[in-house]
C-alpha cells in the first residue's frame, strides 16, 4: 500500500484567520478607553493596559440576548475600570474591528485570544456579575489585583 501522506491536504483555516485579524488588528489605530470609543456595530475588540494587551473581547448585536453592540461592551469597561486601585483609566487603550456576519466575531475573538493569550482574559473583569451561577461568594482575580477604590477589600491574613 502506498504511503498517501504526502498526497493529503488539510487547510488550515484557524491559522489563516488568526494570520489575517491579528494583522488587520494591529494595524488599527490605539484608541483611549473613554466613553463612546467605538461603533453601534458588532466586532471584537482588545484592551491594553500601559500599552500591553490584556484582554480581548466581542460584541455581537446578533447573537447575544442584551444586543451588544461595540460602543456598549467598550461602555461598560469604562465603566466597570474607572475608580479602581492600581489602574487608571489615563493607562488603557483599545483596538476594535467591525464584522458585518456574526460568525467572523466568534472566529475573530477565538483566534485573538489563541494567539495573545492575554492575561486579563479568564480573570473576571468580562464577567457581568462576579460570582452569578457559582457556589458561594467568589473575588475574582481581576478584583483582587485591581479592586473599587469604594469598596472595602477582606485580606485573609494567610495572604500576607
Amino acid at each position: 500500500m502506498a504511503d498517501d501522506s504526502v498526497h493529503h491536504f488539510d487547510f488550515d483555516l484557524d491559522r489563516g484567520i488568526r494570520e489575517q485579524v491579528v494583522e488587520k488588528l494591529e494595524k488599527s489605530p490605539a484608541l483611549s478607553l473613554q466613553p463612546n470609543v467605538g461603533p453601534p456595530t458588532s466586532g471584537i475588540y482588545a484592551l491594553y493596559f500601559k500599552n500591553t494587551l490584556v484582554y480581548v473581547g466581542k460584541a455581537s448585536k446578533g447573537t447575544t440576548a442584551r444586543k451588544r453592540t461595540l460602543r456598549a461592551r467598550l461602555n461598560e469597561h469604562v465603566g466597570n475600570l474607572s475608580g479602581r486601585n492600581n489602574l487608571s483609566l489615563a493607562d488603557m487603550t483599545c483596538r476594535y474591528l467591525t464584522f458585518v456576519s456574526e460568525w467572523w466575531v466568534f472566529a475573530a475573538e477565538f483566534a485573538l485570544i489563541t494567539h495573545y493569550q492575554p492575561e486579563w482574559n479568564g480573570s473576571g473583569i468580562g464577567s457581568k456579575i462576579p460570582g452569578v451561577g457559582r457556589p458561594g461568594i467568589r473575588v475574582s482575580r481581576f478584583n483582587k489585583a485591581f479592586p473599587k477604590a469604594s469598596e472595602a477589600i477582606d485580606i485573609d491574613i494567610d495572604d500576607l
